[in-house]
């Protein structure tokens, strides 16, 4: 899988599922961390590159969703498919604490707890799909059925804003 690159949790526990995966790494661009920008200098498509977003239920506390990089998450999706009255952004400031990444390196796999995941149906249309592996520069590729299986994903259609 990897040559002689570091591994993450995230690999790590995707190796101990015995779930194979690929690992892309990229030169990182503190001014530019969106996905796009990933999608560039990985040559991946901007279709299978997918983010994590961090949210808080009022109901269920911390969730994570894991959309197209390129969309923007509808909360009150969310909010329904998580059981919760609303759901907010988590605060920036907020994501090292709660999950142990930082912005541009959140991974919804070996997060300092196991928060419920909810994932964006786009992602079953993609053969493999791209996701951080937990920090800048590094990438994640597999299939998005092994995803799903490796957190325990719900699959949520239409969770991103409509265009």
């Amino acid at each position: 899988m990897s040559k002689k690159l570091k591994k993450t949790n995230a690999a790590r526990i995707l190796d101990g599922l015995g779930i194979g995966y690929e690992i892309k790494t990229y030169p990182v661009d503190e001014s530019d961390l969106s996905a796009v920008h990933v999608a560039q200098v990985t040559g991946l498509d901007i279709e299978t590159i997918f983010k994590t977003l961090v949210a808080r239920g009022d109901k269920t506390g911390i969730i994570m969703a894991v959309i197209g990089g390129g969309e923007e998450l509808d909360l009150k999706a969310l909010a329904k498919a998580s059981g919760n009255k609303s759901v907010e952004m988590i605060a920036l400031k907020e994501l090292l604490p709660l999950t142990g990444y930082i912005r541009g390196g959140c991974s919804p796999l070996g997060a300092k707890k196991n928060y419920p995941v909810f994932l964006d149906s786009r992602a079953l249309a993609q053969e493999k799909i791209s996701i951080s592996a937990g920090l800048r520069g590094m990438q994640l590729v597999l299939a998005p059925q092994d995803l799903i299986r490796a957190v325990n994903a719900t699959v949520v259609e239409g969770l991103i804003c409509p265009q």
